[in-house]
């Protein structure tokens, strides 16, 4: 669950400067509404955590601040870009998403349901970046955002 909650940090992180670095209102609103949902995905992360007797990850200022640069640079590189990158994020999401649930104890309804809600909500906005304009992003490009979430979902799952 901390690994998911980092993700909600940084889901956050992102929203807001992509929110920061768009010139079109429509987008900044959609932007921030979809950072809303991430807001009570977090919640409930941390709530799980709490309840399981865990804690967030120590790093979760890193996490931030890493995502929200990566935002920002996504967003001012235009509109359809930055689209595509919540595209790709949340596809990318979507496929954690799925191993956690393959991995979390059939018996453990509350972080199962939760873990699908979050899933549901991140099919859903990475289609509607898709619908906005969003366009695929490279091949290389995809496979730096998959290397660097690796590299954030092993440290977090320890620190």
């Amino acid at each position: 669950m901390r690994v998911n909650h980092v993700g909600e940090v940084c889901a956050q992180a992102l929203y807001q400067a992509q929110k920061l670095a768009t010139a079109r209102p429509e987008l900044r609103s959609a932007l921030e509404q979809a950072g809303k949902e991430e807001e009570d995905h977090l919640a409930w992360t941390a709530h799980r955590l709490a309840e399981l007797g865990s804690r967030p990850s120590l790093l979760n200022p890193l996490w931030y601040a890493g995502a929200f640069a990566i935002g920002f640079v996504a967003g001012k590189c235009g509109d359809k870009v930055s689209l595509g990158f919540v595209s790709e994020t949340e596809r990318q999401v979507e496929h954690h998403l799925d191993s956690h649930l393959n991995d979390l104890p059939p018996h453990d309804l509350r972080s199962r349901a939760i873990v699908d809600q979050m899933r549901r909500d991140e099919i859903a906005h990475g289609q509607a970046a898709r619908d906005a304009g969003g366009i695929e992003l490279p091949a290389p490009v995809q496979r730096v955002m998959r290397a660097a979430a690796k590299v954030m979902t092993t440290t977090a799952y320890y620190i």
